[in-house]
């Protein structure tokens, strides 16, 4: 089991609020861990969330599809005091499934003719170029989940599933925050989204310490 620690590559899961393991991310920033690099689809705001860790200046490196409503965060990257690498989306949720899957990267022909393919590598595919775009794995990851049964067998909830299912297969150490612990067999096997062996710990929101 590999500790979370200073230096690490955490995911980070959530879109905004929804899905994002509140409790999990305070707790790193208790612990005091610098030098993160925090993937996550957004920023959050200067308070909240992620926003809370980039604030109290422990994240060196960003990579996200924006900034969210983090002020903080935009005159970090400005200053260059927070690395930050944007990039699009739907292309930052695909280089996190190929991490999952044990592939390379992915291939995609969005911005080959812009900044964004500035030290990019090109390959031709049937006629057209693409930009390679890495996979993307964690030495963590830190997600939320709906229910969770005492395998580590996840749920998720509507639109709070987002990106916590795909980093939960790109991450060397899994810490999933569940709302509710069910026994095992709780869950019919179609409910389950995420499956036990992905899952290296987990913790019922709102436990006491």
């Amino acid at each position: 089991m590999a500790p979370l620690r200073s230096g690490m590559r955490l995911l980070v899961g959530g879109f905004g609020e929804r899905g994002f393991p509140f409790e999990l991310v305070e707790a790193v920033r208790r612990l005091g861990l610098q030098d993160l690099t925090i993937v996550k689809s957004d920023g959050n705001e200067d308070d909240l969330g992620v926003g809370r860790l980039i604030k109290a200046g422990q994240v060196r490196r960003v990579v996200m599809s924006h900034t969210g409503l983090n002020r903080r965060l935009c005159e970090m990257i400005g200053d260059r005091t927070v690395e930050a690498e944007i990039c699009p989306q739907g292309i930052l949720a695909e280089r996190i499934r190929a991490g999952g899957a044990g592939l390379g990267g992915i291939l995609s022909d969005i911005g080959v003719e812009t900044l964004v393919a500035d030290g990019k590598r090109r390959v031709e595919v049937g006629g057209r170029i693409y930009l390679i775009e890495e996979a993307i794995r964690g030495d963590a990851a830190l997600l939320h989940a709906h229910r969770g049964d005492d395998c580590g067998n996840l749920t998720y909830r509507n639109a709070a599933r987002n990106f916590n299912p795909l980093m939960a297969m790109a991450a060397d150490y899994v810490v999933v925050e569940v709302e509710q612990v069910v026994p095992t067999g709780s869950l019919r096997p179609d409910e389950v989204v995420t499956a036990g062996v992905f899952v290296d710990a987990m913790v019922q929101a709102g436990a006491q310490d």
